[in-house]
Parts: C-alpha cells; structure tokens; sequence
C-alpha cells in the first residue's frame, strides 16, 4: 500500500525520505531519517520501531546492508510481512522485501537511493523512481525526491489511489529541515505535497537561522511583525 524512496544527496550530505501511500498519514509511520547518519523507510505491514532501530545501527558504523539484515533478523517470525530500506554516510543503499509483502512488491537500489513499494500498478514504478532521482544531481534533495514520487505516478503508482504522502529531509542539525506532510487526501496527495514544498523551500533556512541566532533573524513579514 506504499511506494518510497530512501535517499542520500553526494554534494550536501543530506539525507531524505519520501513516500506516498493509500493508508493515512504514511510518514507518521514509515519515514526516519538522522542527521549525519542515514535514512530509513519501514513500511507494508509497518513496524515503526524498525526506523529507529536501523539509524541507532548505522549510527554504531554499519553499513547500510548490515544494518537491514539485523533489522530483519530481528524482526523474526514477522519479518515476512516486512518492507526496510536504508542509506547511509557511505556504500550501497540497501532494501529488504519479505515474502508475504503485499501483491506486486519490491525493491530497486542506484547510487544514492533506493526505492520499495507494495500494491504497485506495474514492474516499472520502482525503477522509474529510482531513475527520476538521479536524472538532476545539482537538484536540491526534495526536488529530486518529489521527481521520484511523481515519476512513480506517471508509471502506474499503487495499484489503487492514494491518499497521504511526505517528505522528510535532514541536513546539518538534529531536527528535521524538511518535514511536510499530507496526512489524508482524496485526491492528489503527492500534488499536495509538492503545493508545500514550494511553500517551504524559500524560508526553510531562514527557519534554522532563526533558531541558532535570533539577533540574526530574518523577519516574518507577517502582519504585527516588526
């Protein structure tokens, strides 16, 4: 019921995750990510401890594939039902997909990312994903990420609609840059998303500004801001 990308940017060293879904607020749920860690999507039938769990390795110097096979070998006799996928500082993305993951499932891996879905229309969603992020390097992160979310529509998407998607993204500080979210749709979450993006990215800095140095701010320009 989830596609998603996972994904690491080679110039700023930020790491994203985005997602979309036909169940409620999917990046509640599925999207991790730690600054100068990694990222980590936890999806189908969802254990939202997995996310956590797979930074906290990476963060101890695994790599990412090490740290998806721990987190399926300790998921146990559930982990049939689920879908991981990670990046981390450096190496290969990795995925895992287990064997009772929802109809048509999977996982496609590129340089710095890796998409996995369930539910999905076609065979060639993920790899539409995965080429969509890598088709402008000097892009900013979410930009390439919502390429791969809108080039997952374009080839097929779920296999039925979705409803919530979103976007999460670390850079430098141990809150999140970028965390937008349509928690429920019904229609065009994924068009939503992109709505709040281009809210977003002209004042997302300013935002970190304004928390490391008031004096420093830039302003509102609300009214009653002076």
């Amino acid at each position: 019921m989830t596609f998603s990308i996972v994904a690491r940017c080679a110039r700023t060293g930020q790491f994203g995750v985005a997602l979309s879904s036909s169940s409620p607020a999917v990046a509640a749920r599925c999207a991790h990510a730690r600054a100068g860690v990694g990222a980590v999507a936890t999806q189908n039938v969802t254990d939202p401890r997995l996310g956590p769990s797979g930074l906290d390795l990476m963060a101890r110097g695994f790599a990412a594939d090490a740290a998806v096979s721990a987190l399926a070998g300790a998921a146990g006799d559930h982990a049939p039902w689920r879908q991981v996928t990670a990046i981390g500082t450096s190496g290969a993305p990795a995925g895992f997909s287990g064997a009772r993951a929802l109809g048509r499932n999977g996982h496609c891996a590129g340089r710095d990312a890796v998409a996995a879905g369930n539910m999905l229309a076609s065979d060639q969603v993920l790899p539409a994903m995965v080429a969509a992020f890598a088709a402008d390097p000097a892009a900013h992160l979410g930009e390439r990420l919502l390429f791969a979310l809108e080039a997952a529509l374009d080839a097929g998407g779920e296999a039925g609609p979705v409803h919530s998607a979103g976007l999460l993204i670390v850079a430098d500080q141990p809150w999140p840059l970028v965390d937008l979210r349509v928690d429920w749709a019904d229609h065009a979450p994924i068009a939503g998303l992109r709505k709040l993006w281009t809210l977003w990215q002209p004042q997302m800095d300013a935002y970190v500004t304004r928390a490391l140095d008031p004096a420093d701010a830039p302003s509102y320009g609300v009214p009653g801001d002076l």
